[in-house]
């Protein structure tokens, strides 16, 4: 039963990464090292953010029921590093442009899978006893590839040259509210006391609506680019 529970929250948490890799063309392309590579630039990108968490920002303390807002933001604006990582993996991958930003999603997304919820699910999902909070936890994983894959989209869209000055303050906007979604959710923990079911509402439509527009904008880069070439 426990190995069974195991199996039960990898496949709802992995399943749909190999379902993106095999529908999205990256099979076709066999693009895998490369995901793989962009995988190896994720932890590249983590251990530098640790080292410049552990040097600059030390641990906040929260026994007095406080958030301190100004510390948080600064950790949270560690993760603009996420960014360059992206910016790399784009500028770095051999690809045309429309699978390099799924070989750095994909790439980036799988890491993480792996760094953060393999080792959870093998030593607590195999518990005699079971937990709600590893499904939620494989269903967030979910949420995290959408949200990487966004992201890397609205890192490729903002590299282009062709991309509308006018639209150019949205993708950075909303790379921006991308970087600090954990602070987002934090304060809505400690504001609202939301639940664990709740906050991953909450979390699926903030990642959805982010995902939404950044495939909207991708679509009429597209649209622009093929009536332009159509001439």
């Amino acid at each position: 039963m426990t190995l069974f529970h195991f199996g039960n929250c990898i496949a709802l948490g992995y399943v749909p990464y190999l379902i993106v890799y095999r529908c999205s063309g990256l099979a076709e392309y066999s693009a895998f090292w490369k995901c793989v590579q962009a995988g190896a630039i994720y932890l590249f990108t983590q251990l530098c953010k640790m080292l410049l968490l552990a040097t600059f920002f030390p641990t906040s303390d929260f026994s007095s029921g406080n958030i301190d807002f100004v510390a948080e933001f600064m950790k949270t604006t560690v993760d603009l590093g996420d960014l360059i990582g992206f910016y790399f993996i784009l500028n770095n991958t051999p690809a045309k442009g429309e699978l390099r930003f799924l070989i750095a999603g994909m790439g980036w997304a799988s890491a993480e899978f792996v760094m953060t919820r393999f080792v959870p699910f093998w030593m607590g999902a195999r518990g005699t006893e079971f937990d709600w909070k590893y499904i939620q936890m494989s269903l967030e994983s979910n949420l995290n590839l959408m949200q990487h894959l966004a992201t890397a989209t609205l890192v490729w869209l903002w590299t282009r040259r062709d991309l509308y000055q006018s639209i150019q303050p949205i993708v950075v906007a909303i790379l921006a509210l991308s970087c600090y979604k954990p602070l987002v959710m934090e304060l809505l923990i400690f504001a609202v006391g939301l639940g664990s079911w709740p906050l991953l509402l909450v979390k699926a439509i903030f990642t959805s609506l982010i995902s939404l527009v950044a495939l909207q904008l991708f679509k009429s880069l597209q649209a622009t680019s093929n009536h332009y070439s159509s001439r």
